[in-house]
C-alpha cells in the first residue's frame, strides 16, 4: 500500500519547505520512496531498532542532509522535533508492527514458523525479553496479556502449560513455545486462524514493546505535531492497532459542542479531516506479491484547524 499512502500525503508534501517524519523508518523503504517521489521534502525518520538505522542509513545516505534518522521510539515524536528546531511538520507516517527485518532475522524471535531465542524486543539494548516475560511473570499476568493484547480465547489453557513447562525448565527457544501451545490447544482451535502459536507470539511482542501504550501517545502527538494542511497516514495491521488509531481520528473528525447550539464556536469546530472511509485494504494483487501485507488496514487524516485552548 505504499503507492496509496503516498497519493494520501502529497497534497501536504509537494509545497515548499516541506517536513515529512518517517516514525517507523525499518529498513527505508518507505522513507526512500518519499524522497524520491518529492525531491524538496525534507525527511525526518525514527527507529528504536539501531539495526535497522544502520542499514537505513547506508540505503538513504545518497538524499545527503535531506533525510534525519534519529534512534527513538516513535512517541518521543515530540521531543525529536523539539530538538530539531522543527516547531511542526506537513506529513507523518506509520507503518507498524514488526519489520521484515525483525521477522526474517531468526535470532530475534519473533517468527513463529523458526526455532530462535526468545527475545523479541525492537531495541536489543533495552528492556525484558519474551523469555522473561514467560519465565518470571506470574499466570494471571500471563492470561491477562494473551487476552489482551492477542484476543486468545485460550489464554488460560495455554498459560497453565507454560507454568507447568516452565518449572521444569525456563523457557529460551521459540520452537519449544510453538510446541506447547500445539499441545494444549484442543483440535477445534486448530483449525483455524493459521498458526495457533500467532496469537501468542503477538501478544508476547506487544507486551515486551510496550507497543499499544507507545502508540496510543504517539498518534495524539503525531496530530499535534501537523500543520494546519498537514496530513497523517497510518498501517496498521491488527485490530487492537487499528482500532486505536481509528478512537484518535474519529475524536479529531467530529465536533465537541453540547448538543442543541445554533452556531458551533471555534473551539468546538472538528480538528481533522478523515481522508479514508474507514480503513483501506490491500489489493489482491498487492497480496499475491507480498503475503505480509494481507493483514494491513490504512487510515488517513488530514489537520484542518489549530486547537482552541
Amino acid at each position: 500500500m505504499l503507492q496509496r499512502c503516498l497519493d494520501l500525503l502529497a497534497p501536504a508534501l509537494e509545497g515548499p519547505d516541506a517536513v515529512v517524519v518517517d516514525c517507523t523508518l525499518g529498513l527505508g523503504g518507505h522513507s526512500e520512496a518519499l524522497l524520491e517521489r518529492f525531491p524538496d521534502v525534507r525527511l525526518v525518520a525514527l527507529d528504536r531498532d539501531k539495526e535497522a538505522l544502520r542499514l537505513s542509513g547506508e540505503r538513504l545516505a545518497p538524499y545527503g542532509e535531506r533525510a534525519t534518522l534519529v534512534h527513538a521510539v516513535y512517541d518521543e515524536l515530540p521531543d525529536v522535533l523539539r530538538r530539531l528546531g522543527l516547531a511542526r511538520v506537513q506529513g507523518v507516517l506509520f507503518d507498524l508492527g514488526v519489520s521484515s527485518m525483525q521477522l526474517d532475522e531468526a535470532d530475534r524471535g519473533f517468527a513463529y514458523a523458526q526455532d530462535a531465542p526468545l527475545d523479541m524486543r525492537m531495541d536489543q539494548t533495552t528492556g525484558v525479553s519474551a523469555a522473561e516475560v514467560l519465565n518470571t511473570y506470574p499466570p494471571g499476568e500471563l492470561v491477562r496479556i494473551l487476552r489482551a493484547y492477542g484476543e486468545e480465547k485460550q489464554a488460560k489453557r495455554i498459560v497453565s502449560a507454560i507454568v507447568r513447562e516452565r518449572e521444569k525448565e525456563p523457557f529460551s527457544t521459540s520452537a519449544r513455545l510453538v510446541e506447547l501451545i500445539r499441545d494444549a490447544l484442543p483440535q477445534a482451535a486448530k483449525r483455524t486462524g493459521g498458526n495457533p502459536a500467532k496469537r501468542t507470539f503477538q501478544a508476547l511482542r506487544i507486551e515486551v514493546n510496550g507497543e499499544l501504550a507507545v502508540l496510543e501517545r504517539a498518534i495524539p502527538a503525531a496530530v499535534k505535531a501537523l500543520d494546519v494542511g498537514g496530513r497523517i497516514a497510518v498501517l496498521s495491521y491488527h485490530s487492537l492497532e487499528d482500532r486505536l488509531v481509528k478512537q484518535v481520528f474519529a475524536a479529531g473528525a467530529a465536533t465537541t459542542a453540547p448538543p442543541g447550539l445554533p452556531v458551533v464556536p471555534e473551539r468546538y469546530q472538528p480538528r481533522l479531516k478523515l481522508l479514508t472511509r474507514g480503513a483501506e485494504l490491500p489489493t489482491e494483487e498487492e497480496i499475491a506479491e507480498n503475503r505480509r501485507a494481507a493483514p494491513a488496514r490504512l487510515r488517513g487524516a488530514q489537520r484542518i484547524r489549530e486547537d482552541v485552548e
